[in-house]
């Protein structure tokens, strides 16, 4: 009998990005769930590329989100952070919830969350499910970005509060290497080589970043722009991935979404479900 592991994702699998730009704020992420399953003492990992990462809900026309980490709540019948969506909406529906601002939403998101994560006996050792929100409140100029990890800090975090930029989550070491000329485990090298503080990383972090990162004016990028770099993000550790020997955690279609101050949310491309292709 096959035995499935808990983890759907796994910790640090799929690639989710949310961009603060200020014409608009854009959601995209890739569509790989990686498989992990028990056969004896064996454990062999497979993937599928049809998975929803990108969320929207409805009657809150103004955010939405993407997520990453675990990909799954519970074991014997575990559920993706997609097929939650029809019950978190049909609470905000009970609680006569209109128009949330961002942090309202990603608060009752992790509330929401915190509730199924605790119901599903998901074990304490597997990863959080983490979700990056963004989106506008009412008359705001500009967008907003938070980020709510379940089931460790269900609190929203916001992101690049006073600037504008990009936040994404999961396997983004070659996100980051393109953007930053430095990832978390060449961070990690430096500190263990030359036997330095955890205290002394962010500083480190810092320097390297201001003398390698691309110089990109953030600030300035039309909306199209974001949305072409975000993609660019994601299908290039897509392409990339295809080469290395390791784990391949992210790939498919990449699903991506705009949310304007006056439009609100716009579905820019995803995945549809189709019958078969003919030859």
């Amino acid at each position: 009998m096959l035995q499935l592991n808990y983890s759907v994702w796994g910790d640090g699998v799929t690639l989710a990005v949310v961009f603060k730009g200020a014409e608009g704020i854009v959601l995209a992420a890739d569509s790989r769930v990686t498989l992990t399953a028990q056969i004896g003492n064996e454990k062999i990992s497979s993937h599928y590329d049809n998975a929803t990462k990108l969320l929207k809900v409805a009657g809150q026309d103004y955010v939405a989100a993407v997520t990453y980490g675990l990909g799954a709540l519970g074991t014997k019948t575990p559920r993706t952070a997609h097929s939650y969506l029809s019950e978190f909406e049909a609470e905000l529906v009970g609680a006569n919830c209109a128009r949330l601002s961002v942090r309202d939403f990603a608060d009752k998101l992790g509330k929401f969350f915190v509730k199924q994560h605790a119901a599903s006996g998901t074990p304490a050792q597997a990863p959080d499910m983490v979700f990056l929100v963004g989106g506008y409140d009412v008359g705001a100029a500009y967008g907003l970005v938070f980020q709510v990890k379940i089931p460790s800090d269900p609190i929203p975090s916001e992101f690049n509060a006073n600037d504008f930029g990009l936040t994404y989550g999961g396997q983004n070491e070659i996100a980051m290497r393109i953007l930053n000329g430095v990832d978390k485990r060449v961070l990690g090298y430096i500190q263990k080589k030359f036997k330095l503080k955890d205290s002394d990383m962010p500083n480190i972090d810092q320097e390297i970043r201001k003398e390698n990162q691309l110089a990109i004016p953030y600030q300035f990028l039309p909306l199209q722009d974001c949305i072409d770099l975000s993609i660019l993000l994601v299908r290039t550790t897509t392409q990339l991935m295809q080469y290395i020997v390791g784990l391949r955690g992210v790939g498919g279609a990449v699903d991506v979404a705009a949310i304007t101050k006056v439009d609100g949310f716009r579905e820019i491309q995803a995945k549809k479900l189709r019958g078969q292709r003919n030859a």
